[in-house]
């Protein structure tokens, strides 16, 4: 369902797939959240079932796939897909959450990284890497999601995941920042890569920007503006068995 060009009448109760070029500081659950208050008045039902195949952090933005009704039985399928990322990461520093989400907490040298120190580097990053999730992340260890037990001050042994990096690209626009690209599987943390990075450089790094570009065969280009599929939930025709 391509935004440039929608249909006269959905059926969201069978189900559809929407993407949604996430807005900044929103989370993939007030997204969720957005679209099921807005279905469930248009259809004129107490529930609906809406789901996300892949969570972004608040900070991020980009695509997300969205799906409602019994699509939402294809949720695995997509979450296991393939996922492209742009974005950009500032060396020298590093930060709890491995992002721009916290204040920085320590301060490293940048005197001694060059292109040739990024490029060495980088071509570490790509195949099969084990990789630690940060600790601020939903991931549950004991029922409970690790953001939480690490704002109580709690110490949690992480386990590493094993991650696939197809590719990882860079670009020293101007020190300390880099924009880079990544090609990665599905469960790879970027902050992760920002913050390991960084470190295999002899220094510091978290991320500052970052941008999901596609999963799968599904691209950032044919996603919605959330305002503008709110508008379009509002107006779209439904069929009749949806009344």
């Amino acid at each position: 369902m391509h935004p440039n060009n929608p249909p006269k009448s959905v059926n969201f109760k069978e189900g559809t797939v929407l993407l949604v070029d996430k807005p900044q500081s929103w989370t993939s659950f007030d997204v969720v959240n957005k679209i099921r208050y807005k279905l469930k008045y248009k259809l004129g039902v107490k529930k609906i079932k809406v789901g996300h195949a892949g969570t972004l952090d608040p900070l991020a933005t980009g695509l997300l796939i969205i799906c409602t009704g019994k699509f939402t039985k294809k949720l695995n399928e997509l979450q296991a897909l393939q996922k492209e990322y742009t974005g950009t990461i500032k060396l020298g520093a590093s930060t709890p959450s491995f992002d721009a989400e916290m204040e920085e907490d320590s301060q490293f040298p940048v005197e001694h990284i060059d292109m040739e120190l990024l490029e060495k580097v980088r071509q570490e990053f790509i195949g099969d890497l084990e990789q630690i999730p940060p600790i601020f992340s939903a991931i549950k260890v004991d029922g409970q999601p690790l953001y939480k037990k690490a704002r109580k001050g709690k110490t949690i042994e992480i386990k590493p995941r094993p991650v696939k990096i197809y590719d990882f690209k860079i670009a020293l626009t101007e020190m300390p920042y880099i924009d880079f690209y990544v090609k990665c599987s599905k469960g790879t943390y970027i902050r992760s890569i920002a913050n390991d990075y960084g470190k295999a450089l002899g220094s510091g790094g978290y991320l500052t920007e970052l941008r999901r570009i596609s999963i799968g065969d599904f691209k950032i280009e044919d996603a919605w503006n959330l305002d503008h599929l709110i508008e379009f939930i509002e107006e779209v025709e439904i069929p009749e068995e949806e009344d």
